[in-house]
């Protein structure tokens, strides 16, 4: 959820009309958190959950008890949970403390900062001195799955003019096996121009029937229309996209072309090659492209054939962007949009060297998302002259 999606909520939920009326939502939503933390520790305390019939038990719950503590946000009240035997004391708000006012903002960011559990552990025993056990950090950061997958399938918009395909891989722990796995991130641009990760999905193998999924899932979601599919032909999606979307434009990725053909030279060869092949993708003309592409290939293909099969056997995949500005161009071969986005991802998860599960992983993901879309709060450059261009190549679509 972006921080323009949070404003908006807490807005409808709370009916915000005043600066005061904003201090209260705030309050309300810190007094839920603490609370929701606090009813997790009492349930590892007790070691098993609230409405367990079947648990082996040697103490019961015993109702609780109201505390008033202080906050940044003011004055809250939070029910103490008790037990039978009276051995609960509580990590999150101790038993004595009534002023928490100087810590509470970290135990949001623990709450939704990702990290693993053993940080988190650490982390605690910072603020608060004491130690808290991995099982019941992992509890707490469990709270956070409803709400990524309540993001995972929100609503979407009906029509997106431009949408990256990528993947990113992680280790992640698989049957006392550490694996390589991907995953997948789709990135839509809105008809106003801003970027929106649609979804990610982690795990599957890449397959026309898994593609296919994907994109059934964003029809699902609202999505009835891509104009362009930018992606890096990865397997079975060609397929998939003609299925779902058979009037979308597949557009080869430029920087993964790039990148795929620099892989069979030389190093010392590379930021020469790299500069005739700009004269390719930044052409006016795909005549001009073509004419460009015979002359770099002259110059090097004798030396790196395999360099340029690369793109003589996806330019059917190429060739559609010369039909659009140069301002729309732009975002498609240099610094990608998605490929912003994986360098991001993997910036904010380079603490984490393997993955317990997928859910952690995604969880993860979702964190870091919220986090890297939060600055995104201004469409593209030049967003007018692309959209009408678009509104004149797709007649009737936009």
């Amino acid at each position: 959820m972006s921080k323009k999606d949070i404003v908006k909520y807490i807005i409808d939920e709370y009916g915000v009309t005043s600066p005061n009326d904003i201090t209260n939502a705030l309050k309300d939503l810190l007094g839920e958190t603490l609370q929701e933390m606090l009813d997790t520790e009492f349930d590892e305390h007790m070691g098993y959950d609230k409405y367990d019939q079947t648990a082996k038990k040697d103490n019961y719950r015993n109702g609780s008890s109201k505390k008033t503590v202080k906050t940044s946000q003011g004055h809250i009240d939070i029910n103490i949970p008790r037990d039978r035997n009276a051995s609960f004391d509580p990590v999150i708000i101790e038993k004595y403390n009534r002023d928490i006012s100087d810590i509470d903002n970290k135990i949001i960011n623990l709450y939704a900062r990702g990290m693993s559990t053993r940080d988190i552990s650490e982390s605690i025993k910072d603020i608060y001195g004491v130690d808290v056990s991995a099982p019941m950090i992992s509890k707490i950061t469990d709270k956070i799955i409803p709400a990524a997958l309540e993001w995972q399938n929100r609503p979407l918009h009906t029509i997106y003019p431009i949408v990256f395909i990528d993947c990113v891989h992680f280790n992640v722990k698989t049957e006392n096996m550490v694996v390589k796995k991907a995953a997948y991130i789709v990135l839509g641009v809105t008809e106003d121009g801003y970027k929106e990760v649609l979804g990610i999905w982690v795990g599957e193998n890449e397959t026309a029937k898994f593609w296919l999924s994907v994109l059934t899932d964003l029809k699902n979601r609202g999505v009835k229309d891509i104009l362009i599919i930018c992606s890096d032909g990865l397997t079975g999606i060609k397929q998939a996209i003609e299925s779902a979307y058979p009037g979308t434009i597949q557009q080869r990725c430029i920087v993964h072309l790039i990148r795929n053909s620099c892989k069979y030279l030389s190093y010392k060869d590379r930021k020469e090659y790299c500069h005739d092949l700009k004269r390719v993708y930044s052409a006016n003309t795909e005549q001009s492209a073509l004419e460009n592409l015979d002359r770099c290939q002259e110059k090097w293909g004798n030396k790196y054939p395999y360099a340029f099969k690369v793109w003589r056997d996806n330019w059917n995949e190429v060739c559609s962007m010369f039909n659009y500005v140069p301002e729309l161009r732009k975002i498609m071969y240099t610094t990608n949009a998605i490929e912003s986005l994986n360098s991001a991802f993997r910036k904010f998860t380079k603490v984490r060297t393997v993955y317990p599960t997928d859910e952690s992983l995604f969880k993860s993901l979702y964190l870091a998302q919220d986090k890297i879309t939060s600055k995104w709060n201004i469409p593209y450059a030049n967003w007018g002259v692309i959209y009408s261009s678009l509104q004149i190549i797709f007649e009737g679509r936009v």
